[in-house]
């Protein structure tokens, strides 16, 4: 997920600069790994109804609307894409559409919106992180997490964070649920072992070490840390 971030980061920043070739390679590369942002799909979709491209542009649109209905955006973008390309009734549906389904309750947040919040939390976390407040960090990975709870890379953040303030039990809490929901995110199971060797619980960490080597031989930090503790590594 990390990865993925910054490549949307960089994808982003290129398309707001209006330097679209270099933005193009970097979003195509996102939705080949996930389909789940309706950001990237508008952007791609601008980008190739500036190249010409219209049934490319308009499938990245729709892609879009149908990831984020409320995408008001990417309906506008969609309706002028459909003016010009003479499709004046389907401009019209989009945009009523995009209106229709944008008007929830008040103070509720859609889940596109309530994603990007979450990511500014955690950028907040993660400063109180690089300035050593962990504490402060938790509060910041708390409030991301009410509004992504799936969001497993935030969980791990929280984690370290916890373990870093003393509350390792309530770290090993957040990093067993990670697990559970996702048993190949190796990160969880790496911070996991640093927290049972922190609680005396040696031969537990290096099992949980182990268990990524096992699925992935070639994970440096699973391996310093076996070797660190002087465990036997898997093989």
């Amino acid at each position: 997920m990390d990865e993925l971030r910054q490549l949307l980061a960089l994808g982003t920043s290129y398309y707001q600069k209006g330097d679209y070739e270099t933005a193009l390679p970097l979003l195509e590369q996102i939705i080949t790994r996930t389909q789940v942002f309706a950001d990237v799909y508008n952007m791609l979709g601008v980008i190739y109804h500036g190249l010409g491209q219209f049934s490319k542009a308009e499938k990245y649109f729709i892609k879009a609307l149908e990831i984020n209905p409320g995408y008001i955006e990417a309906a506008l973008n969609a309706a002028v894409l459909f003016n010009n390309t003479g499709k004046y009734e389907e401009a019209k549906k989009s945009y009523t559409q995009a209106l229709t389904a944008n008007k929830h309750q008040a103070g509720e947040l859609d889940l596109h919106v309530a994603g990007k919040i979450a990511n500014m939390h955690c950028e907040i976390g993660d400063a109180y992180q690089a300035a050593g407040r962990p504490k402060d960090a938790i509060v910041e990975y708390y409030k991301a997490l009410s509004l992504g709870p799936s969001f497993v890379d935030i969980r791990v953040k929280l984690a370290i964070a916890l373990h870093q303030s003393g509350n390792t039990y309530s770290a090993i809490d957040e990093l067993s649920r990670v697990i559970n929901e996702r048993p190949d995110y190796h990160p969880a199971r790496i911070q996991l072992g640093l927290c049972l060797f922190t609680c005396g619980h040696e031969s537990e960490a290096l099992n949980t070490w182990n268990e990524v080597l096992a699925k992935d031989p070639n994970n440096a930090t699973a391996a310093m840390y076996v070797k660190l503790v002087g465990g036997p590594q898997y093989t």
